[in-house]
Order: structure tokens, then C-alpha cells, then sequence
């Protein structure tokens, strides 16, 4: 498995090819939910915890949220635009201070994530490319300015 994290360069955005169709149908809606929320659990440990809810109920419809956007790139139902509208991530993560150092962060936590699962190495490879590209376009800061999306 390669779980190389793609070097960053500020205000690049390569075109970003959607993980396989295989993903959600080898591992499931509810496979993803736990995955992101596995995923959620180790951001809100790590040195970008400050980017993320603090209370529960936050987190939990953050989870929901981020775990409908993959259900629905994946080709599964699409929850997302349905309870969000168009993703349009990067507007909407743009009150976060996005570093390319919390990239990696979020990346390096995922990789813990996606070692762990039980799928064919193919499929598993096919969701990191999507991450590794995916994450570029959410960088919108070359420093922290400790923004946090949730304001308690």
C-alpha cells in the first residue's frame, strides 16, 4: 500500500479522480460511518483538534456530514447534496484556517485509518488518491491563525 502524502504547493488544485464505486460496495454505508467517525475520533486528539466541534452534538452531525460526502463520491445515495446542497468544501471550510501542516495532519490520520481496514489493497488505494488529491483544494492558509470552525 502506498500512503505517500503528495507534496504541497499553496493554491494548487489538481484534478481530483473519485475513489472506486468498489469502495462503498465492498465496505459499506455503514462501513464509512465508522471509518470517518474512527477518523473524526483521532483529529479531535491531534494538533489541529482546534479546527474541529468540541461538544458532542457538533461533532457527531460533523461526522454525519463528512461520512454522507463520501457515501455520496463513492456513488452511493446522495445524502450530502440532498441534507447540504453542492459540496463547495472549500467555501464552506473557509472560516478554518487550513494549513498545509494541518493537511498533512488530517492525511497522516486517515492513513491510521485506512491501514486498518479489511478491503482489497486496490480499493483501499483508489480512497487514499481521492484523500491525497482531495486535500489540496481544502488548504486555504500558509499559517494558523487558531481559527476554529465551531465557536462553542
Amino acid at each position: 500500500m502506498d500512503f505517500s502524502i503528495s507534496q504541497f504547493e499553496f493554491r494548487q488544485r489538481p484534478p481530483v479522480t473519485k475513489p472506486t464505486s468498489e469502495f462503498l460496495t465492498k465496505f459499506s454505508e455503514e462501513g464509512i460511518r465508522k471509518m470517518v467517525s474512527d477518523h473524526y475520533d483521532l483529529l479531535i486528539n491531534s494538533e489541529i483538534k482546534h479546527l474541529f466541534p468540541r461538544n458532542e452534538e457538533a461533532l457527531n452531525k460533523a461526522k454525519q456530514n463528512s461520512a454522507d460526502f463520501f457515501i455520496q463520491i463513492c456513488g452511493g445515495p446522495t445524502y450530502y447534496l440532498e441534507n447540504r446542497g453542492q459540496p463547495m468544501l472549500a467555501k464552506r471550510h473557509a472560516a478554518g484556517s487550513i494549513t498545509p501542516e494541518a493537511r498533512v495532519v488530517w492525511l497522516q490520520c486517515y492513513i491510521q485509518v485506512l491501514s486498518k481496514l479489511e478491503l482489497p489493497e486496490d480499493v483501499i488505494q483508489s480512497f487514499w488518491n481521492y484523500l491525497n488529491v482531495f486535500s489540496f483544494w481544502m488548504v486555504n492558509a500558509k499559517e494558523d491563525y487558531n481559527v476554529r470552525f465551531d465557536k462553542e
